[in-house]
């Protein structure tokens, strides 16, 4: 089936134009028409650089992963959605005979395929068929342009339950991008307290510090490790995602936390970075990490649809499919006021 999408031709260069996809509709599949899609860091990563670690784009490949649409057609053994339906999608397939998948860890199946990633295509473009299985339909109250935040939403349910979070504690996030955002969104609905962000663009902050009890920490203006001791009494914080990725981050980030505190990374450098380990150990503190997520759309949806979690702030920018070589080029170059920009392929509510 030949429709328009948005290719990344090679690094650099974008096009708009036709390709020839299978759309196939197996037995447990749906035909989806998309309606928002998200732009992600990744997906600008792949644009400016041609590849992610051991992920190079090699031949043209569509773009977008943060995606929801319409229910337009359902294969014959789906019975959970149904025509017109409104939806979200997951966009990484795991192999379900893997043991990762049978652990229920599936997002760590190294034969996964997700949007987006080479050489897998992604979603930016007119219709699609996915797996039933990993369709969700929207809650009443969450919009379209919402449901194209659930992917990202997901990763920080993700980060919050591997945090083990008890009721009352404290947190920091560092990086106050889209994942910071919903990182500290699903912290406090996971339970904590109070979480403090940092970053160095102040329209960031100032966002951030509307969407609950969150503090804003700019770190162009003090130190981190002096302003999460002035807002915590000296004591430090339960947890902290780390979320921007940059490597100035990571060598101060033990002194910010509490004994037997831990550390949760979520953000990727992109080359290795120091980090001080005997700092965490004279404080038994732990460290995890999270690659993307597993069985965590449903929280997410659930958060939203409740109005426990509003990730309507987030979306700052919104550009026509017809522009949307424009929005990556937007995206590329983000201004310090802009979190999440999307692109709508229709014009549904």
């Amino acid at each position: 089936m030949r429709q328009t999408a948005l290719i990344l031709e090679e690094r650099g260069r974008l096009s708009l134009r036709e390709i020839e996809l299978d759309q196939t509709l197996g037995d447990s599949d749906v035909r989806i028409a998309i309606d928002t899609v998200g732009i992600c860091g990744s997906d600008i990563h792949y644009y400016l650089h041609g590849g992610i670690g051991d992920f190079v784009v090699r031949e043209p490949m569509v773009l977008g992963h943060e995606a929801s649409g319409l229910i337009i057609e359902t294969g014959k053994k789906v019975s959970h959605l149904k025509t017109g339906d409104r939806v979200c999608m997951e966009p990484g397939i795991p192999n379900l005979e893997s043991e990762q998948s049978r652990l229920g860890i599936y997002n760590l199946d190294p034969e996964v395929k997700f949007w987006a990633t080479p050489p897998i295509h992604g979603c930016l473009l007119s219709t699609l068929v996915h797996p039933a299985s990993y369709t969700f339909k929207l809650p009443d109250a969450v919009t379209l342009s919402e449901g194209a935040m659930v992917e990202p939403l997901a990763v920080g349910v993700h980060a919050a339950t591997k945090a083990a979070i008890r009721p009352g504690e404290t947190a920091l996030v560092t990086g106050a991008g889209p994942i910071g955002m919903v990182t500290a969104l699903a912290a406090l609905a996971g339970g904590c307290s109070r979480v403090l962000i940092s970053d160095i663009q102040e329209p960031k902050l100032k966002l951030a510090a509307t969407l609950g009890a969150i503090t804003p920490i700019n770190v162009n203006a003090t130190s981190l490790k002096e302003s999460v001791a002035h807002h915590t009494d000296g004591k430090g914080v339960d947890m902290i995602f780390e979320a921007s990725g940059h490597a100035s981050v990571f060598d101060g980030l033990a002194d910010c936390l509490k004994p037997a505190g831990r550390i949760i990374f979520i953000g990727m450098p992109v080359q290795p970075v120091p980090f001080d380990i005997v700092k965490m150990q004279i404080r038994e503190a732990s460290s995890f990490s999270i690659f993307r997520y597993a069985n965590a759309y449903p929280r997410a949806l659930a958060l939203m649809g409740s109005g426990k979690t509003d990730v309507k702030p987030l979306i700052t920018d919104t550009f026509p499919f017809e522009r949307a070589v424009e929005a990556f080029e937007f995206a590329a170059r983000m201004p310090a006021k802009s979190v999440k920009v999307q692109i709508h392929l229709t014009n549904s509510p």
